[in-house]
C-alpha cells in the first residue's frame, strides 16, 4: 500500500524514528502536533496516535539497541583469527532482529494510519507527494554544477 510508504516518510520526516530528536523536542506529542496541523486530527485521535507510537516506540528502540550489539559483535570479527561461525550466528541474528524492527515499524503505521479518516489519508497522500517532489527538486539543485545554479 503507498500510503503505508507515504506514510513511513512521514513518521520520518517528523522525526518520529530518531529517538534523540524525540527527546530534544520533548517528546512524541510535538510530532503527533505537526501530524494533527497537517491532516486536522481530532483530539481523540492525536491521543490515540501518541498511544499506539509510545507503545511501539519502546520496542522498536530495545531492538535497535539490540542490533548495534550484534553489529559490534560483527565488526569484532574482522581479524585474522576471525570466527566464521560466530560471524554467520550474529549475521543470522541481526537478520531476525532487523526483520523484526520492520514488522514493528509497518505495524506501528498500520495502526496509526488506522486512526485517520478518508479525507485525512487524502490529505496526508498529497502532503507526502509534494514533501517528496520537494526534495527531487532539492537533489537536482543540489546536483547541478555550480556556476548553473
Amino acid at each position: 500500500m503507498k500510503l503505508v510508504k507515504l506514510f513511513g516518510i512521514a513518521l520520518i520526516a517528523l522525526g518520529l524514528s530518531s529517538p534523540a530528536m524525540a527527546q530534544q523536542s520533548g517528546g512524541q506529542p510535538d510530532q503527533v502536533d505537526q501530524l494533527a496541523q497537517m491532516v486536522g486530527l481530532s483530539e481523540d485521535q492525536q491521543k490515540e496516535i501518541r498511544g499506539i507510537i509510545e507503545e511501539m516506540q519502546a520496542e522498536i528502540q530495545e531492538l535497535q539497541g539490540e542490533a548495534r550489539q550484534l553489529q559490534q559483535k560483527i565488526q569484532a570479527q574482522i581479524k585474522p583469527d576471525y570466527d566464521e561461525d560466530v560471524i554467520r550466528e550474529n549475521a543470522e541474528k541481526l537478520g531476525d532482529v532487523t526483520g523484526e524492527m520492520t514488522a514493528l515499524s509497518t505495524l506501528m503505521q498500520a495502526k496509526v494510519d488506522a486512526v485517520f479518516t478518508e479525507e485525512q489519508r487524502d490529505e496526508l497522500n498529497k502532503r507526502m507527494q509534494q514533501m517528496q517532489q520537494q526534495m527531487q527538486q532539492r537533489r537536482q539543485m543540489q546536483q547541478q554544477p555550480q556556476g548553473m545554479q
